[in-house]
């Protein structure tokens, strides 16, 4: 086992040539092994193994910096760096996150878990490197798909003067899903380059091969291998920035790419190594369908078969309504920024092409753009992940809000999102969602009432907002169902009250079961719009109450328990009443399972029923 020599990224060096490939394939298969059980990003990793170990033969991490854009990607850095022992522990309560981590090691040079930031980092590093009189070398690895974000572009524009800062394009064409616009064609177009590549790759192979004056002769046809790439490719993007570019070369060949990073690393200027990878690679069903192999809760190696639940997802469920809407309404369009099928939105694709839109990964655009399909008269729906949603904070405001635009936001895995880890938690949207004016915003805790959401906001005349959590339909039979909110008694006469929304809903019915058992009656109220809140049919439902536990998976500060607790107190409805709030106050949530996580957090069944039958509660 070429693995079990592989401590640090020095072993990694001092491999021979002819064992290289036997380590590429044992990490392919750890790999396979971890992530088949823990769950997590497959084809990404499969497809970055040659590159990695190219990377690490090449730089001495940490004294020069790597830096993963999105950094799902980065599974294999953690194996050669320090963490192969316990890569067992990935994506599990207290072990190796899923993305890098500065507080994990000191191999990781930049945290990440959103899209095109790598190369807006890497640039601050190289500058402080230069100010410092660092010669340490800076490497920023992006794939093809975060070039869809316009942050990218945005670095790209300050990244001329910075030296040693090399950014390695990883071309797999794909994202989550398979890549789109401009962008994506003009990489098509480099990769279909065969002049090129022949050119280059034979010119090079016949300089080495003269003695003393090879690399010299080397040097002096670059300028001659430009000029022919700018007949080749026509002009080169990349150098229209001032970046040297290096490539296309293929990725998955370890030899090639450790070459042309030591070219790259020779130059000491500012450049990008573009490589061609095969996203999957090593395993023919990631291969085969590298979207559905992109994130995944788990699998069978032998037949590829992925982990499934066989219920229905609230996405799935949002998907069909759509469709159902659309059918009979022209105007609706629906919006997703590279995830289709992660949002529900695959089918609505098939059916109606022509209204469905997908702009890549750049949700501050998708959602100024539903804002113009709205100034039109069409009825945009953007589907985007809570996390992925705090990115068009600003264009929610400033675009749809202040103009008073009638645009759907579908907010996909608000809550706690299992094993993902923190930068993944759509714990902040209850948050800054509340607090924009003109904004509807429903938070819907079973199927039934995501279609009776989804069906008010088609009739609204505003921006309408609409959460729902990753995973399938919450289990909430017996509520009393009100027009914003439903009701759930358990015992007589109840003189506590848990108020909550979404998903915990759930959890805080079997609280109320917990409590009624130890003789203690509870009433559950769960809010189905969270802003305007329906205040009044609150205040109506406490008839009778005496205790109130505010029950909340989002984070405490600016959330809707404090902003219901500041509604109820300025009408006088906490006078004489104890109360508390349970919510996500000063951490950010670790990888872990949602019944980890509600234990951590004092959020699971046990923990609001103690709280309950306890009742120290604040007293106004």
């Amino acid at each position: 086992m070429i693995l079990e020599k592989i401590n640090s990224n020095k072993d990694v060096k001092a491999l021979r040539e002819d064992e290289i490939d036997l380590l590429a394939e044992e990490i392919r298969q750890l790999l396979l092994e971890t992530v088949s059980q823990n769950g997590g990003h497959l084809a990404a990793n499969l497809c970055v193994v040659e590159l990695t170990i190219a990377l690490h033969r090449v730089f001495d991490t940490p004294n020069d910096n790597i830096i993963f854009d999105v950094g799902h990607q980065s599974y294999v850095h953690k194996i050669l760096t320090d963490r192969r022992e316990r890569f067992d522990t990935l994506r599990k309560l207290g072990g190796i996150s899923g993305f890098p981590s500065i507080k994990e090691s000191e191999h990781d040079a930049f945290g990440a878990g959103h899209s095109s930031t790598s190369i807006s980092a890497a640039a601050g590093i190289a500058a402080a490197n230069m100010l410092s009189g660092s010669e340490s070398y800076t490497v920023a690895v992006v794939g093809d798909g975060a070039f869809t974000g316009g942050m990218i572009y945005e670095a790209l524009n300050n990244c001329a003067e910075a030296e040693r800062l090399i950014i390695v394009l990883n071309d797999n064409d794909m994202s989550i899903s398979a890549n789109v616009g401009g962008m994506s064609k003009y990489f098509s177009k480099v990769r279909s380059s065969v002049k090129y590549f022949r050119f280059k790759n034979g010119t090079k192979r016949f300089f080495e091969h003269i003695p003393l004056l090879g690399k010299s002769l080397i040097k002096g046809a670059r300028a001659v291998k430009n000029s022919f790439k700018r007949v080749a490719m026509s002009q080169n993007f990349f150098e229209q920035f001032g970046l040297n570019y290096y490539g296309p070369v293929n990725g998955n060949d370890e030899k090639h790419i450790e070459r042309l990073l030591k070219e790259a690393k020779d130059d000491k200027r500012s450049c990008v190594v573009h490589i061609c990878t095969k996203k999957g690679m090593g395993y023919k069903p990631a291969e085969e369908r590298p979207d559905l192999f992109h994130g995944v809760s788990g699998f069978d190696i032998n037949s590829g078969k992925i982990k499934e639940s066989g219920k229905i997802s609230f996405s799935e469920q949002f998907g069909n309504i759509i469709c159902r809407r659309a059918e009979n309404d022209g105007r609706i369009c629906a919006i997703t920024a590279a995830m289709p099928d992660g949002t529900g939105l695959s089918e609505f694709a098939k059916k109606y092409p022509e209204r469905f839109f997908d702009v890549g990964i750049a949700e501050q655009h998708a959602l100024t753009f539903a804002c113009g399909l709205a100034k039109k008269g069409m009825v945009p729906v953007f589907a985007v992940y809570s996390t992925f949603m705090q990115r068009a904070f600003d264009q929610m405001i400033h675009d749809a809000a202040l103009q008073g635009l009638h645009i759907i936001v579908m907010l996909d895995r608000a809550g706690l999102v299992a094993n993902d880890g923190p930068t993944h938690h759509g714990i902040f949207d209850a948050a800054f969602i509340s607090q924009i004016p003109n904004v509807l915003f429903y938070s819907p805790n079973s199927f039934e009432s995501l279609e009776e959401c989804f069906d008010k906001a088609l009739r609204a005349d505003c921006p309408v907002v609409i959460r729902y959590p990753k995973g399938n339909e919450i289990l909430c039979d017996g509520f009393e169902k009100g027009e914003e909110i439903d009701i759930f008694d358990c015992g007589s006469n109840p003189e506590s009250a848990i108020i909550t929304y979404s998903r915990l809903t759930e959890n805080c019915k079997n609280a109320a079961e917990i409590c009624q058992k130890a003789g203690v009656a509870a009433r559950v109220i769960s809010i189905k719009r969270l802003s305007p809140l329906p205040t009044e049919e609150i205040i109506a439902a406490l008839q009778g109450v005496k205790n109130i536990l505010f029950a909340e998976e989002g984070i405490k500060n600016g959330g809707i328990a404090q902003r219901l607790c500041a509604e109820l107190f300025d009408k006088g409805e906490l006078c004489g009443r104890s109360y508390k709030i349970r919510a996500i106050d000063a951490i950010f949530p670790p990888s872990a399972t949602n019944a980890e996580l509600y234990s951590l957090l004092a959020l699971s069944d046990a923990d609001i029923a103690k709280a309950i039958i306890e009742g120290d509660g604040n007293e106004a």
